[in-house]
This record gives structure tokens, sequence and C-alpha cells, in this order.
């Protein structure tokens, strides 16, 4: 693996956000290569097809990082891991920006923004527009 090259998959749509303001940062402090990539997946039904905006042999081989705003359940991280694993690579990480503590599948964040103790009725509403960012529950 090439490590001077990473790709930044980002669940669209709070995932993708944040995976662009990753590698505003990332390319701001060091000299790494680093591809965005969009993942689409229905959150209501995760079985339905995975789509990225890369074709699997631009990822083939190489480091990823899936990026979402929210763990919750881990079923949203969870299939859209799955639809990576189908295509060969070398190194697979995984960064949220607020880590709930709800897991119902064997997923974990390898990089979090904050870890939250919620209640399942909770809502969490994460803004990373712009330059100011907030996490608020209802």
């Amino acid at each position: 693996m090439e490590h001077d090259q990473l790709i930044l998959a980002g669940i669209a749509e709070g995932g993708y956000t944040l995976a662009q303001k990753l590698k505003t940062e990332l390319t701001g402090i060091c000299a790494l290569e680093v591809t965005l990539c969009k993942v689409k997946m229905d959150k209501k039904n995760p079985l339905n097809s995975v789509t990225t905006s890369l074709k699997p042999e631009e990822y083939r081989d190489r480091g990823i990082v899936l990026c979402d705003d929210v763990l919750n359940s881990g079923t949203t991280l969870i299939y859209a891991v799955r639809h990576f694993l189908e295509v060969p690579v070398k190194k697979f990480k995984t960064a949220v920006l607020v880590n709930r503590n709800h897991k119902n599948f064997p997923v974990k964040a390898d990089f979090k923004g904050i870890s939250l103790s919620t209640t399942m009725e909770e809502h969490v509403q994460v803004d990373i527009q712009g330059d100011s960012y907030s996490v608020s529950l209802s």
C-alpha cells in the first residue's frame, strides 16, 4: 500500500460532510493524497444496495477510512463496511463524529470525536456545515 494515499469514504449526507472537512484538515498538515468517496445507502433499509462515487478498482488495495456523523446502533456502519470488504482493501478504519454507544452490531469507531451517553429515545442532531459545529440532543 502506498502510505501517501488515503480514501475518505463518507456516508451521505453527514458522513460525507465530515469526510470533506477531514480532507481539508489532512491536506493542510501532511502530504497525503486524499481522495473523497461518497457512499449512498438507504439507512432505513440497509440491505438495499450501497453505491459509491468511486469504482471498486479505484479503492482496491488502498487504505480507507469510512466516515459517518453519528454511530448509534451500528447498522449503517456495518452495512457500509460490508460493501467495502467485497473488494480487497489494504487497511480499513472507521471515523465518527459522535459515538452514542447503543450498538446492535460488532462495529466500533476507530476514531471518534465525542462519546455521548444517551437514551434510545433521544435524537442527536449534528451540524457541521460552515465554520461552527454543534451537537444537540432532543
